[in-house]
């Protein structure tokens, strides 16, 4: 109890620990495309991108090493990119569960984005393609998107919990 006490304590620990948590995330993410040859989709690259700005916040804040007000910011910005990526998980995984009658591919994210202004390119990044419906890899019978889910909520719970505790102490 006393570790647990210690941690909260100083909030740089925490925030090291979810960067180490992020980057191990986005290492095993490169694995898997690169060495195991799964594409991701333009939902899993949304993902991806929430859990390296969640990580940069939270180097930023070890480097840092936030107290008072600051812890508060930090946390507050962890848990918007944490929701925003466990919105898109969600959607991700309801895809999975529920694919679309039509699996045509429609256009990859690099080309909505390039192509048309960003009002445009996110709701057709949301709808979905055909590809964001496979259901590439499983671990412990939950999908990548599933996964993402978890640790987003995980993060999103820490950094609720970060300011709270670190004025107890």
């Amino acid at each position: 109890m006393n570790r647990l006490r210690d941690c909260f304590s100083k909030p740089r620990l925490v925030f090291g620990g979810i960067f180490i948590v992020c980057a191990a995330l986005i290492a095993y993410a490169l694995f898997l495309q690169h060495v195991e040859n799964l594409e991701p989709c333009p939902m899993c690259i949304m993902q991806r991108y929430a859990f390296v700005a969640i990580g940069f916040i939270a180097l930023i804040a070890t480097l840092h090493g936030p107290r008072g007000w600051s812890v508060g910011i930090y946390s507050a910005l962890v848990s918007l990119f944490s929701l925003s990526g466990a919105g898109v998980a969600i959607r991700h995984s309801y895809l999975q569960h529920f694919p679309p009658v039509s699996q045509g591919c429609g256009a990859d994210m690099g080309f909505l984005l390039e192509n048309f202004p960003l009002s445009r390119a996110l709701p057709a990044l949301f709808r979905g393609t055909g590809e964001c419906s496979e259901v590439k890899w499983k671990f412990l019978t939950l999908s990548i998107p599933e996964w993402a889910l978890v640790w987003f909520l995980i993060f999103f719970i820490v950094a609720l919990i970060i300011p709270v505790k670190a004025r107890r102490f």
